[in-house]
């Protein structure tokens, strides 16, 4: 066993693909996905993909009172409320709703068919299509699979407390050090994610996972619906 913190990736086999933990057809930005070596590498990723490929275009609607700042796309059929904060360079797609007070900052990708809601906050975070971030979120620095529900309050928490670097622990116990100091969640397909859980840092989610209300998830976490 290697000290914590410094297991050597190539001597470990429970790592998680990308595929593992989503279904790549279902977002637009499957390239980011490209030739990695661990899933969480795609966060660093997301900034330089959106300078390469984003042209700024609004096509949706957003309401006078929205605040759009930098470099931003918005898709067809999206509505933006009154009082939401777009930070570019942010991207989102199709048939989306930001709710009032939502604040989308520095490298956002929201997939088509999603809803961030009433005073979320996103950020450095890729959301594939179909996910509901509704009411009082904060997703850091985190992925999130095709159709994910966060319920009201949850928040995935991307820094320790410590200032320290992140460690993924995986499902046999391993801990591995990601190289990167902010890290949240990475949530496989389908999860559903009850009101007021916290995340902490590195937390990866198996898809089709569900979390009861008030819980507090690290590491690796496998919850099946009863």
């Amino acid at each position: 066993m290697f000290p914590l913190g410094q297991a050597h990736v190539e001597n470990v086999t429970d790592i998680p693909r990308s595929e593992d933990l989503f279904d790549l057809g279902k977002t637009e930005h499957a390239s980011l996905f490209d030739s990695l070596g661990q899933p969480w590498e795609v966060l660093p990723r997301i900034g330089g993909y959106l300078r390469d490929t984003l042209e700024p275009r609004q096509l949706g609607q957003a309401h006078s009172q929205t605040v759009i700042e930098g470099d931003v796309f918005i898709g067809e059929g999206t509505l933006i409320e009154a009082g939401a904060l777009i930070r570019g360079p942010v991207w989102i797609g199709r048939n989306c709703l930001i709710g009032h007070g939502a604040t989308l900052r520095d490298n956002v990708i929201v997939g088509d068919g999603c809803v961030v809601g009433h005073a979320a906050e996103l950020k450095n975070s890729l959301l594939f299509n179909g996910c509901d971030v509704p009411h009082f979120n904060y997703v850091g620095d985190s992925i999130l699979g095709f159709g994910v529900n966060l319920g009201a309050g949850t928040k995935l928490s991307n820094v320790r407390n410590d200032r320290r670097g992140v460690l993924v622990t995986l499902e046999d116990g391993t801990r591995i050090d990601t190289g990167l100091r902010k890290m949240g969640a990475l949530i496989g397909d389908g999860c559903e994610v009850g009101c007021n859980v916290v995340t902490n840092p590195g937390a990866i989610l198996a898809p089709g996972s569900m979390i009861k209300p008030n819980e507090t998830i690290s590491g690796f976490y496998r919850g099946r619906r009863s």
